[in-house]
């Protein structure tokens, strides 16, 4: 069995500047343009250890479908909710409550669905 079950995540996005701005204003998260593969990728930073995550010029999948991944959220959730609207993106849902925090689905500029996740005060991370 591996240490962490997910090792990677790409998020296909039709425009790579613009998702950048988005996670940037949406999620509050740092990222990190670079070449991977012979494609221009942008990262996402974490501290420690983690599960790394980037942004790639593709096509997305329709719509509402497909996996979500979730991003830590800077500041409360009802924060990141906020900023996804400014940043051109829509709110799916009101927060749900989870025992290491809460989080909500956002579709992203191109409508992919996105989860943006919370950590409770007394976690110390997102569920596994």
């Amino acid at each position: 069995m591996p240490a962490d079950f997910n090792v990677w995540a790409g998020i296909p996005v039709r425009n790579l500047d613009a998702a950048i701005a988005f996670c940037r204003a949406a999620a509050g998260s740092t990222l990190a343009v670079t070449e991977m593969g012979g494609s221009r990728v942008a990262a996402f930073a974490a501290e420690g250890h983690g599960v790394p995550a980037n942004l790639l010029a593709g096509e997305p999948g329709m719509a509402g479908t497909g996996t979500v991944i979730f991003l830590a959220a800077d500041g409360s959730i009802g924060a990141a909710a906020d900023r996804v609207e400014t940043a051109g993106g829509r709110v799916l849902g009101a927060p749900v409550m989870v025992p290491p925090g809460r989080y909500t689905h956002v579709a992203d500029p191109d409508g992919d669905r996105i989860g943006l996740f919370e950590v409770a005060a007394c976690s110390a991370s997102p569920p596994r």
